[in-house]
């Protein structure tokens, strides 16, 4: 049984920080690339980031390139996102999510929800102005 737990998630300033963290058990963590992502109200789940298996190799949604880190620790089953100059509109219940094994590590491949098999319960970020 794959479970993803997420932690961190919280209410802070825009300008402040976070560090969400996603705890998985079931597989064998380093043989999948993982994922983060987000959903606000009314709106589309949107890819955020995703790091692959080594944790050598990141990619990144627009909106959040300078400001968000992805990394992992294939010793500890976790993956984390640290978030940095948060803004309003980064308010969203953030989600991980584990590759299907089969799936490439692309920039295209990584972004789209159903190279995903598992995914966690979420936790939810707001940012007030």
């Amino acid at each position: 049984q794959v479970q993803l737990v997420e932690s961190g998630g919280g209410l802070v300033q825009a300008g402040g920080s976070l560090r969400l963290s996603c705890a998985a058990s079931g597989r064998t963590f380093s043989s999948y690339f993982m994922g983060w992502f987000r959903q606000a109200p009314g709106k589309e789940r949107e890819f955020v980031a995703a790091i692959s298996r080594s944790g050598a190799n990141m990619v990144y949604t627009d909106s959040v390139k300078g400001r968000f880190t992805i990394s992992r620790d294939n010793a500890k089953n976790t993956v984390y996102l640290q978030m940095d100059s948060l803004k309003p509109e980064d308010s969203s219940v953030y989600y991980c999510a584990t590759a299907r094994r089969d799936r490439p590590f692309t920039s295209s491949i990584t972004l789209m929800s159903e190279t995903y098999d598992y995914w966690g319960q979420g936790t939810q970020v707001t940012v007030y102005s």
